[in-house]
């Protein structure tokens, strides 16, 4: 007798197998912005590419524009040949391309939305795409309000068996704790919590997906992950640019909103955060809100936070604006382009450890890190000299740009002294895998049209995030001094590099 074992390789539990979305109409709306353009069209087309797309997909554009479908069918066209990460196919496109359309109008125009309802209609009958929607949200904050009462209002919120329909959000989620939780109210009014997708795109990185792995799958890492051998955290976020186009938009929030709200703090909660029981969306969100409830702002936000402008100069061998001359800013802005803050988490793990989170523009490079630094050993059978150069022992997990994660640790220099460095032992994505990692919107995009939730925030964690930050955003609005000016390419304001010497630490220079 001969017995057939099942392939493994078949198995649908077997999570490397690529999993593929069911028929579906993906609606993004705004979608003549940068965001569609250049990251969100691009990532549908790779995901079809990657043969990730069932045939009975299509993508349907709502925007101003006055345009007929084979406009906008050349502009999807041009922004997937420029953005795209895998190779334009020609075959690829001609299948997607039958399934796109467009449909003109302002949010609040109710006979575009019902030029919306007809079109989708349509399309569920010609691709067989099975009642199935998802409205992608890439609108100012200020509309998301109007859109959803619109999906409400048309009938395209409605849940029939065996169908799903899912709003997806962009951040930032509110413009405070009350604004976020009044956002919530009107979202949750119309779609259940299972159906709301809110999006942040740091979350879909591949190395922010590793350190959960770096963490609880390595005996290694976890057992000094804690007070009793780490001294201090530096989560940072900085890019080389400046505002570009988005002077409306980033004058009337800040960088705090914008990126600490959101990117820091999700990555300080994915850093800090206990084992949960598995990676299900329900158990990493309970760990993650445990330690977003356990960090405190600090109690002294004169000494421990701090905000800055760039000025004028030279960057990157060019003359740049300062924040206060570019295009639309008002000449006497208080608004922030780089902000630094110490946060405590109250627990046991990490009583008595700061974590400093960083952001900024016009920076001195683009860089996006988390940075372990630990403690020096208690003692040092060494003479001075034999360690002068010796620093702390660190792991530092790298975003972006350059993928990877680097330890830092004292090493003997070849010879006949005693004398001991720091040297790195480095892991990069690119030298270990020949895969090239995904683009954040295609894992989230996919996770989507999915409906499997663990890289997306809930309420809850955005409500929490607004709870730390709120304090901080009030103080530096009760201020009546221009935010400290800080020249272009270097790393930020001195008052940031005072925060840290305080206690007795210094900002990395990646």
């Amino acid at each position: 007798m001969i017995t057939v074992r099942a392939n493994p390789l078949r198995d649908p539990r077997d999570r490397r197998l690529p999993r593929i979305a069911g028929p579906c109409v993906l609606v993004i709306f705004g979608v003549t912005g940068d965001l569609s353009t250049k990251k969100l069209m691009p990532a549908v087309y790779d995901l079809a590419n990657r043969g990730l797309l069932p045939a009975g997909f299509a993508l349907v554009g709502f925007a101003r524009r006055d345009w007929a479908r084979q406009d906008f069918a050349k502009v999807v066209h041009d922004a997937v040949k420029e953005h795209a990460r895998t190779p334009f196919r020609e075959e690829v496109w001609r299948q997607l391309s039958e399934g796109i359309r467009f449909v003109p109008g302002e949010i609040g125009n109710d006979e575009a939305f019902s030029n919306l309802v007809e079109t989708i209609a349509d399309l569920d009958e010609a691709r067989g795409t099975g009642g199935n929607h998802a409205f992608y949200l890439s609108i100012p904050p200020g509309l998301f309000p109007t859109a959803v009462d619109q999906l409400r209002a048309q009938g395209l919120a409605e849940q029939q068996p065996g169908q799903w329909s899912r709003v997806v959000i962009e951040k930032p989620f509110g413009h405070n704790l009350e604004s976020a939780r009044e956002l919530n109210r009107i979202v949750s009014g119309v779609f259940p919590a299972s159906s709301v997708f809110r999006i942040d795109h740091y979350l879909g990185k591949e190395t922010v997906q590793n350190i959960m792995a770096l963490r609880f799958a390595n005996q290694l890492f976890e057992p000094v992950w804690n007070n009793n051998y780490v001294d201090h955290i530096q989560i940072t976020m900085a890019e080389d640019i400046g505002i570009g186009g988005r002077a409306g938009y980033f004058d009337a929030i800040g960088i705090a909103r914008d990126v600490v709200q959101n990117h820091l703090l999700q990555l300080l909660a994915l850093t800090a955060m206990e084992e949960p029981n598995s990676f299900e969306a329900g158990q990493l969100r309970v760990e993650k809100q445990k330690v977003l409830a356990a960090a405190r702002p600090p109690t002294q936000l004169d000494l421990y936070t701090a905000r800055g402008q760039y000025a004028g100069g030279w960057a990157g061998g060019e003359r740049v604006k300062g924040y206060l001359e570019e295009d639309r800013i008002p000449p006497d802005s208080r608004t922030e382009t780089y902000a630094a803050i110490r946060i405590d988490i109250e627990n046991r793990r990490w009583a008595g450890v700061p974590f400093y989170l960083r952001t900024g523009k016009r920076l001195a490079r683009r860089v996006t890190e988390i940075a372990l630094g630990f403690k020096r050993a208690p003692h040092l059978p060494f003479s001075k000299t034999d360690t002068e150069k010796l620093g702390d022992n660190a792991i530092v997990l790298r975003i972006q740009p350059d993928e990877g994660v680097t330890l830092r640790f004292g090493a003997k220099v070849p010879g006949t002294q005693m004398e001991i460095r720091e040297v790195n032992m480095d892991f990069a994505y690119g030298g270990s895998f020949t895969e090239s990692s995904p683009e954040a919107y295609e894992r989230l995009i996919l996770d989507v049209l999915l409906g499997d939730p663990p890289l997306f925030p809930q309420h809850e964690e955005v409500e929490l995030s607004w709870e730390i930050l709120d304090p901080i955003l009030d103080y530096w609005a009760s201020l009546p001094e221009q935010p400290e000016p800080y020249e272009p390419g270097s790393w930020g304001p001195e008052g940031a590099d005072i925060m840290l010497a305080r206690n007795g630490f210094s900002w990395r220079r990646p």
